[in-house]
Formats: structure tokens, sequence, C-alpha cells
């Protein structure tokens, strides 16, 4: 899935005459965020490194110390960060997944090859880059920046995303997690953009919830950047005839690609990085397609 802007050239937004409007979206290459996104993602622009924490005890120790640790640092922040000393057994990450929720089986039968128990992803490098979308969590590609399962019903959006190294591949080589905070990415956004997305949702996605929503006093956002792909949406509100939804999510994916406040994960072996869905926005840096770059390995969890 991936995105390009409205052009002049694009239809208008349809007006029902007593339902939502529709239309749909696009990214031009003169939109602010395009480069932006290429040289980030491109590993063009240097960003803080997330560290973690030392681990409460051995990898192989009880799991209480280790639990309450993750638990601490997600309470505090919507995201742990944790250098163990190893990286944990099957079991011991399947447990922590079963104290954060419950692990969602991995059922695309693209993904059945990387599989382990029906909920570990094993997300190895094993490709250069490639056009195939299912492809490309093994690849050397980049992914945009997104919310896990943003056109899902948020009964089936993972809260969690577990991520554990195995092998980091060639540290000047291998691609990094970037992660972006919601609550930075909001703030630089107008009222009226925070408006209008807060009554947009994908089209043809029954029970999906708006772009953007208020819990408690934060936004959170269910979105990705569609890249050079369309976005089919909908909106309802009293701007329904016109709403300006192209320039909201223009200024959306500036904000989201805007380096100011990103943090990438230079990963290691033992790192273990558990990411709240509905606190950050999270993608990835191109690698390359080197033998020792394809050496990257991490395992994944997802959990509501």
């Amino acid at each position: 899935m991936n995105h390009r802007s409205l052009s002049p050239a694009a239809p208008p937004a349809r007006q029902p005459t007593d339902g939502p409007a529709h239309g749909t979206f696009a990214t031009g290459p003169a939109d602010a965020h395009v480069a932006l996104r290429e040289r980030l993602l491109g590993n063009g622009t240097p960003l803080t490194e997330l560290t973690g924490r030392p681990a409460p005890g051995p990898a192989a120790g009880p799991s209480e110390a280790l639990h309450a640790e993750v638990s601490e640092q997600l309470w505090s922040r919507g995201l742990a960060a944790i250098q163990l000393d190893e990286p944990l057994s099957d079991d011991r990450f399947t447990a922590l997944g079963d104290f954060l929720g419950s692990a969602m089986p991995e059922r695309d039968p693209a993904v059945a090859p990387y599989v382990q128990r029906e909920v570990i992803l094993n997300l190895r490098s094993e490709h250069g880059r490639t056009d195939d979308v299912s492809l490309q969590p093994f690849a050397a590609n980049y992914l945009s920046l997104h919310t896990e399962s943003s056109g899902a019903p948020l009964d089936r959006q993972p809260r969690y995303i577990v991520l554990m190294c195995l092998a980091p591949g060639a540290a000047a080589q291998g691609a990094r997690t970037v992660l972006v905070p919601m609550r930075e990415v909001a703030g630089q956004l107008s009222p009226r953009a925070l408006e209008v997305l807060s009554r947009t949702r994908y089209r043809d996605r029954p029970g999906v919830p708006t772009i953007a929503r208020r819990d408690g006093e934060r936004w959170v956002f269910s979105f990705r950047d569609f890249l050079a792909d369309e976005l089919h949406w909908s909106h309802e509100g009293p701007d329904a005839g016109g709403p300006p939804v192209g320039d909201a999510l223009r200024e959306l994916l500036a904000a989201m690609y805007t380096p100011a406040h990103m943090r990438w994960v230079q990963w290691r072996r033992g790192l273990l990085v558990v990411i709240d869905n509905t606190y950050f926005f999270h993608g990835r840096t191109s690698g390359s397609a080197t033998p020792e770059a394809r050496l990257r390995h991490l395992k994944r969890l997802r959990v509501v």
C-alpha cells in the first residue's frame, strides 16, 4: 500500500446527496513530504539513535523483572527498548506477548514461510529491492511510515509491535527502524487539518477508524503513507460538499516526515523494542543488498 498527492487533473471530490463525500488522494512529485521521505528513508538524514536500557537480568532468567521493565517503559512513553545479553527463546518471546495481551496469528499466505508458532514472524532481509508489496518486509526496500493494520477495524489493529534482534547484519548497511511520535506530528498540524482528518477514513473498509481520533487528551492516528498508490477516502462532516481532504493529508504527511523528533533503531543482537501502535508511527530505512546486510534477522509479534 502506498500514496500520490491530488494533481490538478485529478477528479474533484464527489458529493453524495445524503451521505459522506468520497474522493481519491494521490501523491504528486512536488508534495513537500516526497523529498523528506526520500532523504530520511534513504538514510540521507542522520537521526538520534534509540538505545536500549540494560536488561534487569539475564535473558534466561525469570520473566517477572523483564515484564515489569517493559510495562514501566510503555506506561511512561509508549515505547520500550531493552538490551538483552542474548535474544529470548521462542518460549520467553511468546510469553512476553501473552503478558502484553494476545499475539495475533500471522495468516497471510504470502508470509507463511517466515512464520513460527503461528504468531512469530521472522523478518529476514533475503531479497533485494522488489515491487512485490508482500515481499518488501523481507527485502532491501524502505518501508514508508505507517501505523500497523491502519485499514482494519480497531479490534483487529495490534496495540503493540514487539521486535527482537537475532542478527543485525552489516551495521553500516543494515536497515534501521524509524519511530515518529504521534504527539509531535499532531502538534505540527493545524486545527483545521485535525478536524478534517477526524472525519475522514479509508473508503470501503467497514469498521475502520477515522485517520485521526481523540484518546483523552491526545491524538491517535490510523494511517499509512501509500507511496505511489491511490488512497480512496470518505468524509463525513458539515463541509462534505468539498472537504479539503487532500490538503489535510499533505499536511499530515509533511509532519510525519519532518525529522526533528524522529529516532531510529540501529539494531544489535539482543535488542528488544516494543512499540505502542497508538503512540508512534514506524517505518524502515532502505538496506543494502549485500550478503552481509542480508544476515539481518528480527522476530516480530503483533499483540492485541
